[in-house]
């Protein structure tokens, strides 16, 4: 039987933030009902662990997000969760002292890629107070990342973006040396006990209108990580945030018969001899850059 490491259950479509990297879904507003939530919980619990609440939308607008990680931890998931952290004055609440959670990442660079955001600082601050309770109640990891560097100007025009955000953090976690001294892009900064900063390039979602590239090579998608979008379509992976690559939906079909239905073996076996056979995975940077060799 497969065991994924990653498992991506979407509860919501909907964002409350536009952000330049992010394309804006085409798919129907939803958030998951409870009990299609709990379904797909038993449906994958003998494949995985661990799930991430998030492929598209921003899962703190979610009105029963509490009750789901209360399920979660009801079957003994461990909840990853990624949010812009906007919407924590009214949502931080019904994140703190659950024990499913095993790790937030605050998607900090959000607020730049945001057109119209305003008050960095008091934005920044109610992540920071936040992150300081969490970890103090409970064993969470925090993750704060600023994924927005640029590949073709890594050195000037993105860190001074974030010399403000970076600023904040060294006078909160009282930091000695300025980050970029420590910097490494990819590796985690601990910041204090269970927060770290992560730094990466900028996220760029798989396109079908992009170039294809020649359509060799490896991913792990199907491998050690697979999802479901908050209609029930499952995807072979955290990046096909359309569901173009629709295996099936695991509310008409047992998730054990769709992943190891025709379009899931294919897609699983064509990786195996380093031959990419969808259309979308051929247009994904994601693979070029980290999965060539497997």
């Amino acid at each position: 039987m497969k065991r994924f490491k990653k498992f991506y259950i979407e509860i919501t479509s909907v964002c409350n933030l536009a952000c330049s990297f992010c394309p804006p879904t085409e798919r129907k507003a939803n958030f998951i009902k409870i009990e299609d939530f709990s379904h797909t919980l038993d449906q994958v619990k003998p494949y995985t662990d661990h799930i991430y609440l998030h492929v598209k939308g921003e899962p703190l607008l979610h009105p029963k997000l509490d009750q789901l990680l209360d399920i979660s931890a009801e079957k003994g998931f461990k909840v990853n969760l990624t949010t812009n952290g906007t919407l924590l004055r009214k949502a931080g609440p019904k994140l703190l002292g659950k024990p499913a959670l095993r790790q937030i990442n605050f998607s900090l660079h959000s607020f730049d890629g945001h057109e119209g955001s305003k008050d960095k600082e008091g934005y920044v601050s109610g992540v920071l107070a936040f992150a300081r309770e969490a970890v103090r109640q409970s064993g969470i990891i925090i993750s704060l990342r600023l994924w927005n560097l640029d590949e073709n100007n890594a050195t000037n025009q993105e860190r001074n973006r974030n010399r403000e955000i970076l600023s904040m953090l060294e006078r909160e976690f009282g930091l000695e040396r300025p980050i970029e001294d420590t910097f490494a892009r990819g590796r985690g900064l601990k910041l204090a006990d269970r927060i770290y900063l992560n730094q990466e390039h900028e996220f760029k979602w798989p396109d079908l209108k992009a170039e294809e590239d020649e359509g060799k090579g490896f991913c792990h998608g199907l491998r050690n990580q697979a999802g479901v979008l908050s209609d029930g379509t499952v995807i072979p992976c955290c990046l096909d945030g359309e569901g173009v690559i629709n295996l099936g939906n695991i509310h008409q079909k047992p998730f054990a018969e769709i992943i190891e239905g025709e379009r899931a073996t294919r897609m699983y076996d064509g990786f195996s001899r380093r031959e990419v056979v969808e259309e979308l995975c051929k247009k994904c940077g994601y693979r070029q850059r980290f999965g060539a060799s497997g």
